[in-house]
């Protein structure tokens, strides 16, 4: 997220004007409107340059609007702007938090050569690559970034709402005259992707039969085109027949819609297809391609499709709905049913919301790697607090006890725990409490879930592991209705205040026990002294509340706000020190500690480089020497329902 002294908590960055009217401005524009309305700020910032085949302008463009970007900020990056610059979006990929949006690959687009599409496809799986996630607004999309190498797990689909179009304008009555037949509508701006010169030769079979047609969109974006397709009526003969409106008003466009009897959309490929849900909202029939994303997007009640490129079946279709009316009106009442089932915006920005999350919570994976984990555990073990195992022990051997037989000898006890890793919270508790245990491990990351199964396949449990996003809108729905326990370890000072409540909800509502250990107390010392160890935990300690992908993180404030709400919900709760006191036979995890330390730093203080590479290589000398000891404050919680019968 941008740091607390900014009113944005996201920029989207487009190429060029961000107000110009296609699919996927409307898409960015009208998202940031949205996420605004529902208190999330957002910003639309569009960059000079040629895109998507940058020029030097572009390039400079991006990169000193990146540069400028406060660390940690949350950018999305339109896949118009970011897509050839795969270099400049590696050089800020570390710093700041990147997403990229794609409506649909650049090397998709029509009229490419090949050489011009290797070149497309080539810069855009760097780029993506150096985002490292991205949304898509189709499934279709997100199904086809697999051949640019992008992991599902890093991709999730936000796909648009729908603005009242026509209920917000103040319509005017129909100007159409009698007997003129249906009105049909194409919206879209005027290019050969759009495909309208194929309407238009479907339409010149059609003369016989009552119609009139609209094409409503920008004709300046491809001028030649635009020429082509006037031309291409006037010689059919269409004149009186066809009209071309250009881009218009939003009000006009309300009333476009309005007056209109069925849509036509009959692009060659699209990464979505907006319009097909804005022509629905309106209660239009459609007939559409299934070009690209509209074999998915457009396959509902009321759209009847062709293949993309087919004059023929397009003709077909259209003679079926004009020539007999009654099939017409039949298509008018699926769409009329259709459109209550249209999402709008402010679900979009809700969705796009939960998305953003999930992502972020990906993107601490390079925190919890193996290594770093295998490192900590010999620390993390040493330092728990046996007492509170103990306690939790006998409650769980009491409330089992009182269970009846069959009923013990099926379950027993049944632990969930949040954010598992490679499984070292399960490996310290399984010998400490009773008999027999079911454990469901949450994470999500999937190749640490693979590696804390192996390590647990000898245990004498019933074992279950699920990859999962553990945000606070999911958090209720991945544990299970019956359950023992929930544990976590070194998890809850990374998490926002909302996420506590979700997790106090989830366990309150099922009355079971709580342990969650080693969380970060905000305090670690470092003997000998340094001058500028206050100075580094400072910084160190302002990192933490930064958001880690569930809302702005607690930090050390965690522990006393999760004793709080669970006293509050009738709880008993008891809160110990948990200490890793780290000597000579800890060199590599103080090496890395001190390391991330200095970096967590550089991060909220950009100016400070000269001292704190003084500080680190200090520390650095006295830990080759086997004269550096640290000790990290911790704290754990254990907290039990009062008096619970089972």
């Amino acid at each position: 997220m941008l740091q607390s002294d900014s009113s944005w908590a996201i920029e989207f960055v487009v190429p060029g004007d961000p107000h110009q009217n296609t699919g996927g401005y409307r898409y960015v524009r009208l998202l940031a409107e949205a996420l605004s309305q529902s208190g999330f700020a957002a910003r639309v910032i569009g960059l000079p340059g040629s895109f998507p085949r940058p020029d030097a302008e572009a390039a400079n463009a991006l990169d000193r609007h990146l540069g400028a970007c406060t660390s940690g900020a949350l950018v999305v990056l339109d896949g118009l702007a970011m897509g050839g610059l795969p270099d400049v979006v590696a050089a800020h990929a570390s710093r700041l938090n990147l997403i990229a949006l794609v409506h649909h690959p650049l090397a998709d687009e029509t009229g490419l050569s090949a050489t011009e599409q290797q070149w497309f496809f080539e810069h855009e799986k760097r780029a993506l690559a150096a985002a490292g996630k991205v949304i898509t607004t189709s499934r279709f999309t997100a199904e086809r970034l697999s051949d640019y190498g992008v992991p599902a797990e890093r991709i999730r689909t936000v796909e648009p709402g729908v603005s009242p179009i026509v209920e917000s304008s103040k319509l005017s009555t129909s100007v159409r005259v009698p007997g003129d037949g249906p009105n049909l509508l194409c919206v879209a701006h005027l290019s050969p992707r759009k495909a309208q010169h194929h309407l238009i030769e479907a339409l010149s079979e059609l003369e016989t039969l009552p119609w009139h047609c609209t094409l409503a969109g920008a004709t300046d974006r491809n001028p030649a085109y635009s020429d082509q397709v006037r031309a291409q009526v006037e010689s059919a003969g269409l004149g009186s027949r066809v009209d071309i409106t250009g881009e218009v008003s939003r009000e006009r466009l309300g009333e476009l819609y309005h007056q209109a009897d069925l849509f036509v959309f009959p692009s060659l490929y699209e990464g979505y297809g907006m319009v097909i849900d804005e022509a629905l909202a309106a209660g239009l029939p459609v007939i559409a391609s299934n070009g690209g994303a509209l074999s998915q997007t457009a396959a509902r009640g009321g759209v009847v499709q062709y293949e993309a490129g087919d004059v023929g079946s397009l003709s077909a279709r259209l003679a079926a709905w004009l020539a007999h009316p009654r099939e017409l009106v039949h298509r008018t009442r699926l769409a009329e049913q259709e459109s209550a089932r249209i999402k709008s915006w402010r679900q979009a920005a809700s969705n796009f919301q939960s998305a953003v999350a999930d992502l972020a919570v990906i993107s601490r994976q390079s925190v919890f790697d193996s290594e770093w984990l295998r490192c900590r555990e010999g620390a993390d073990h040493a330092a728990r607090v046996g007492k509170l195992t103990s306690d939790l022990g006998h409650w769980l051997r009491k409330t089992c006890l009182a269970q009846d037989e069959q009923a013990r000898r099926e379950s027993g006890v049944t632990v969930v725990d949040l954010g598992a890793g490679r499984g070292s919270n399960a490996v310290y508790l399984v010998p400490a409490l009773p008999l027999p245990q079911q454990w469901l491990l949450l994470d999500q990351d999937a190749a640490l879930l693979a590696e804390a199964r192996e390590r647990l396949t000898s245990a004498d449990i019933g074992l279950s592991i699920s990859q999962a996003q553990l945000s606070a809108g999911s958090l209720d729905r991945h544990i299970p209705d019956e359950v023992s326990l929930v544990t976590a370890s070194a998890l809850i000072d990374l998490v926002s205040k909302t996420w506590l409540k979700a997790l106090v909800d989830a366990v309150v509502a099922r009355q079971s026990a709580l342990l969650v250990v080693l969380s970060y107390a905000g305090r670690f010392d470092l003997n000998p002294p340094h001058k500028h160890d206050a100075r580094l935990r400072a910084l160190v300690n302002r990192h933490q509340h930064r958001d880690k992908g569930v809302g702005q993180a607690l930090g050390a404030g965690a522990t006393p706000v999760l004793k709080g709400l669970m006293e509050s919900a009738g709880y008993t709760v008891t809160v110990a020190d948990s200490l890793w006191r780290l000597g000579k036979g800890d060199a590599v995890l103080i090496g890395k500690l001190i390391q991330g330390w200095v970096e967590a730093a550089r991060e909220q203080d950009s100016a400070g480089t000269d001292w704190l590479a003084g500080w680190l290589a200090d520390r650095r000398e006295q830990l080759t020497a086997g004269n550096l000891f640290v000790t990290v404050h911790h704290v754990d919680l254990l907290a039990l329902p009062a008096d619970r019968q089972r």
